[in-house]
C-alpha cells in the first residue's frame, strides 16, 4: 500500500510572488520528482527502439547533454521488450539514468514495458478508447458508464504491474488525440483534456496508486497553459496533487521552436507549476536539453526574491482566455493588433528585416544622423518636435508636462512602484496616453502583473506596452528569457504590444524577429507561416530535419497558414489538429496530405508530395505565388 500525504493547494497560486506548487513525491528510478525537488529535464530518442545499438548510442549523447530522464517509443510488445536490452547495455556502461516507455494504442505493450523501465507514459485518448470522429459515435449515459468500466478493467491490471515493479506512470493527455467518447461530451476543449485525465486519476487514487506524473500538451500555447491551470484547479477540488510534466507539442525547430517552448512552458513555470519539462524540437534530441535547462535556471533566479505587494483583480482567472479591455490610441489598444516597438536608443544600426518591420522605433534622446522616417518614431519628450509620425516619451520625472502636450499619442514610461493614485488619475483623464511598462525586479513577471491587476482594480483602460531590458550576447538566450517573461503576460491577456531592449551583441534584426516571434507564439499576432512539426521518434517515417527544411523552403511565404509536418500517422493527424494543412508520413517513401484533420491524399510518393500539397492549397484558394 502506498501511503501519501496530500497537501491542499487550493488558491495557493500567488500571481506576484514566485513559489513552487506543492505536490506528492514521485519516484522514478534514482530520481524523485515533485514540488520539493528540482525540475527534471528530459527528452525522447528518435531511433528505432528495436535497434539496440543505435538507441544506446543516442541515449549516451542525450545523457552527456544533461538529460535526467529519457523516453523511448514502444509501439508494440517487441519494442517494449527490447527496452530490456537497451537498459542493460546502458547499465553495463555505467549509466543509471531512468528510462520511460512511450505507449499509444497498445495496453499490452504498456504492460510489458512496466516490467522493465522506470516509467511508462500512456495516452488516455487511445489507451482503451477509440478515436473516431464525434459524428461517428454518440454515447448515452449508460454507454458512457460502460466505457468507463472498460477503462477500469484495462487500467487496474496495468496499475498492479506498476505497483509490483515500482514503475511510475505518466498520464499524458494530448489535445489532438482526445477520444471519441470525450469529444462527444466535451468537444475539442481544455475541459475535455482535463476530464480525460481525471478519469484515470480517480481510478488510480481508488487503487491507492500515486506514483503518477501528468501532462496536458498542445501545439497551441494558449490552450495548453489554460488546460494545465484547469487541471490544477480540478485536482485541488478533489484533493489530489500530482507532479506536472510540461511541454508544447510539435513546437518546431530553430527560433520558432525555442520561442514557442519558452512562451508556453515558461508561463507555467512562472506560476510555480511544472516538475519536469521536455522541449520538443524538430532537431536532434540532445539539442533540446540546453534550451530546457536555460529556462529552468532563469526561472530559478526568482527564488526568495524581494516580495511584491499586489492585489489580484477578483475577476481574473488563469483559466480564462479573455483579454484586458482597453481604449484605443491611434492604432494601439482596443481591437487593434498588438504592436512592436523596436528600441534603437543605444545603437546606430538602422537596418530592418523586411519580414518583421516594427510599428514604432524608439530613438532615445535624439534622432541619429540616419534614421527611418517612414516608420513611426518615439523620441524623449525634451527633444520632441511636432513632426508627423513623431511621438514623445515621458517619464515620471516630467509627467506634469504631459497635460500641455498635444501629441496624438503620448508615451509614458512607468514601473509598478511609480503607479500612484495621482498617476492613475492622470491615466484615466488623458485618453491619448500609452504606457510603456518597465521593470528592474528579478521577478519581472510578478511585478508587471501587479501593475496590470492594479489598473484592472482601478478600472483604468489605458493601453500598455510591455517593455523589458536584457543583456544577452546570444540570440537563443534572448529568445528564452523574453519568451518566458513576455509570453506569460500575453497569455494572461495583458499587453497591447511589446518592446525588447537588449544591450548585448544580438543585432537589431534578430531582436525584432524575436519580438514578432513571441507575439505569434502567444497567438496574438501572426507575421509568418506557422510550422507545427514533431520532434521525431522511433516511429518517424522520413528524415524529419531535412523534410521540415524542405517544407519551409516551399511554403514559408504563406504567412496566413499553419502547416503541420508529422513523422507518422500514429499521433500526427491528432497532434497537428491546429494546422490548416498536414504533411504526414504514411509509410516509408509515402506521404499522406491533410486538410485540417481530414486526409485528402493517401500514401502518395514522397517525391510528388510537395507538388500535390501546392495543388491542394490552390484547390482550396489558399495558395499565393511567392514574390
Amino acid at each position: 500500500m502506498i501511503i501519501t500525504t496530500f497537501v491542499n493547494t487550493r488558491n495557493m497560486i500567488d500571481f506576484f510572488n514566485y513559489n513552487r506548487r506543492p505536490t506528492v513525491d514521485v519516484h522514478i528510478g534514482n530520481i524523485t520528482m515533485g514540488g520539493n525537488h528540482p525540475v527534471v529535464v528530459q527528452t525522447m530518442t528518435n531511433t528505432n527502439t528495436l535497434d539496440t545499438e543505435a538507441s544506446v548510442a543516442q541515449c549516451e549523447r542525450i545523457i552527456a547533454s544533461g538529460a535526467e530522464l529519457i523516453r523511448l517509443t514502444a509501439q508494440g510488445v517487441r519494442e517494449a521488450k527490447n527496452l530490456q536490452n537497451i537498459r542493460e547495455a546502458l547499465h553495463e556502461k555505467g549509466y543509471s539514468t531512468p528510462l520511460s516507455a512511450d505507449i499509444h494504442f497498445n495496453p499490452r505493450a504498456a504492460d510489458a514495458a512496466a516490467e522493465i523501465v522506470e516509467k511508462v507514459r500512456i495516452n488516455p485518448g487511445n489507451f482503451v478508447d477509440k478515436q473516431q470522429t464525434v459524428s461517428e459515435l454518440e454515447y448515452t449515459d449508460e454507454e458512457y458508464a460502460q466505457e468507463l468500466a472498460k477503462i477500469r478493467s484495462k487500467f487496474v491490471p496495468f496499475l498492479n504491474i506498476c505497483k509490483t515493479h515500482g514503475t511510475a506512470i505518466r498520464i499524458g493527455v494530448n489535445h489532438g488525440s482526445l477520444s471519441a467518447r470525450i469529444m462527444s461530451r466535451y468537444g475539442d476543449t481544455s475541459e475535455g483534456m482535463v476530464e480525460s485525465c481525471m478519469e484515470y486519476l480517480r481510478i488510480a487514487v481508488d487503487e491507492e496508486f500515486t506514483n503518477i506524473v501528468i501532462s496536458m500538451k498542445s501545439s497551441n500555447t494558449l490552450l495548453m497553459t489554460k488546460a494545465v491551470h484547469l487541471l490544477v484547479e480540478k485536482m485541488d477540488e478533489e484533493n489530489i496533487h500530482f507532479p506536472l510534466h510540461l511541454g508544447v507539442t510539435e513546437a518546431g525547430d530553430g527560433d520558432d521552436g525555442r520561442i514557442k517552448s519558452a512562451v508556453g512552458i515558461g508561463a507555467l513555470l512562472s506560476d510555480g507549476l511544472g516538475d519536469t519539462i521536455r522541449v520538443s524540437l524538430s532537431e536532434d534530441p540532445e539539442a533540446e536539453i540546453p534550451v530546457a535547462q536555460k529556462m529552468i535556471d532563469y526561472i530559478a533566479e526568482r527564488k526568495n526574491h524581494e516580495s511584491i505587494s499586489g492585489k489580484a483583480f477578483p475577476e481574473f482567472s488563469p483559466v480564462s482566455t479573455s483579454k484586458r479591455e482597453t481604449n484605443s490610441v491611434q492604432n494601439i489598444g482596443g481591437d487593434f493588433v498588438l504592436i512592436v516597438i523596436s528600441d534603437r536608443s543605444k545603437t546606430d544600426d538602422m537596418s530592418i528585416n523586411p519580414h518583421f518591420v516594427p510599428d514604432f522605433i524608439y530613438y532615445g534622446e535624439q534622432f541619429p544622423e540616419e534614421y527611418l522616417p517612414a516608420i513611426n518614431s518615439i523620441i524623449d519628450y525634451k527633444n520632441w518636435d511636432k513632426n508627423e509620425r513623431e511621438y514623445p516619451l515621458f517619464t515620471i520625472d516630467n509627467l506634469e508636462k504631459i497635460v500641455s502636450c498635444d501629441a496624438d499619442i503620448k508615451f509614458v514610461q512607468l514601473s509598478y512602484p511609480q503607479l500612484s493614485k495621482a498617476v492613475i488619475s492622470l491615466l484615466k483623464k488623458d485618453s491619448k496616453i500609452v504606457v510603456i511598462l518597465t521593470t528592474n525586479h528579478i521577478n519581472s513577471v510578478g511585478e508587471q502583473r501587479a501593475f496590470f491587476h492594479k489598473l484592472l482594480n482601478e478600472n483604468c483602460s489605458t493601453p500598455v506596452i510591455i517593455q523589458r531590458d536584457y543583456f544577452e550576447n546570444e540570440v537563443e538566450d534572448l529568445q528564452i528569457k523574453a519568451g518566458v517573461d513576455m509570453g506569460t503576460l500575453l497569455l494572461d491577456g495583458f499587453g497591447n504590444g511589446i518592446m525588447l531592449s537588449n544591450e548585448g551583441k544580438v543585432n537589431v534584426k534578430e531582436i525584432d524577429s524575436c519580438a514578432f516571434g513571441i507575439l505569434q507564439a502567444a497567438r496574438v499576432r501572426t507575421s509568418k507561416t506557422e510550422f507545427i512539426s514533431c520532434p521525431g521518434c522511433g516511429r518517424t517515417l522520413f528524415d524529419l530535419q531535412t523534410t521540415v527544411a524542405m517544407i519551409k523552403k516551399h511554403f514559408s511565404h504563406l504567412t496566413h497558414l499553419k502547416i503541420g509536418v508529422m513523422g507518422c500517422i500514429v499521433n500526427g493527424p491528432g497532434e497537428m489538429a491546429d494546422a490548416d494543412y498536414g504533411y504526414v508520413g504514411a509509410e516509408r517513401g509515402k506521404i499522406s496530405l491533410y486538410k485540417k484533420k481530414v486526409c485528402v491524399e493517401k500514401s502518395i510518393p514522397e517525391a510528388e508530395a510537395v507538388e500535390k500539397l501546392v495543388e491542394l492549397m490552390k484547390k482550396n484558394g489558399d495558395w499565393v505565388d511567392p514574390k
